[in-house]
């Protein structure tokens, strides 16, 4: 009795053992694998022209990339110059790296704020955000983090509510995201989810 016992708790265990093993596979390989892209497949996340001085994003402390930066073939060909961030109206707009307010008003019809960032060389890189309505001036010092606006509910090319954030060093437009630490970049830890 004692050895048909032993037997058949055996045989239940292997199923649980299965499992269990397949969770630890599948756990250490989220893990170990790079976070997913947050721009489109082929192009660059970083320009070694641009530093890494953003402290911060520009809406939440993570937000949803809507849609990545996807630079054009040619200088008039179609692409999408910067990063769609989802974002409620009235969301405070923020200085992601130390800068001056080279432009706060409205370029057709929308509300932009433009920021050209301390220590990015000559000319200097220049952040772009909109629609965004201006809390800041023209000519005024911002530090990273500083609200600079907030969103507008109306103006957004996105199916909902967001921020275009772009990122220029003169007449060439460069990812934005390539402004930020990789701290930044990542979403943060996994989680486990119970298996059945």
């Amino acid at each position: 009795m004692v050895r048909d016992d032993f037997g058949m708790r055996a045989k239940r265990c292997v199923p649980v053992c299965t499992r269990l093993i397949l969770v630890l596979v599948m756990t250490t390989a989220v893990l170990l694998a790079p976070p997913p892209p947050l721009f489109a497949a082929g192009t660059p996340l970083g320009d070694v022209t641009v530093p890494t001085v953003g402290r911060t994003w520009p809406v939440g402390p993570h937000p949803r990339v809507l849609r990545g930066w996807e630079p054009p073939a040619t200088t008039y060909g179609p692409g999408h110059r910067g990063v769609d961030l989802a974002s409620a109206p009235g969301t405070p707009v923020r200085a992601v790296a130390a800068g001056r307010v080279s432009f706060a008003g409205r370029v057709a019809g929308k509300g932009v704020v433009s920021v050209e960032l301390t220590g990015t060389g000559e000319p200097p890189l220049r952040t772009t955000y909109e629609p965004v309505t201006a809390a800041v001036e023209e000519g005024e010092e911002v530090e990273p983090g500083e609200v600079i606006g907030t969103v507008d509910a109306t103006g957004s090319h996105c199916t909902v509510t967001c921020v275009h954030w772009g990122l220029r060093r003169d007449g060439t437009y460069l990812n934005p995201l390539s402004l930020l630490p990789p701290w930044l970049l990542h979403r943060g830890p996994s989680r486990l989810l119970p298996v059945h």
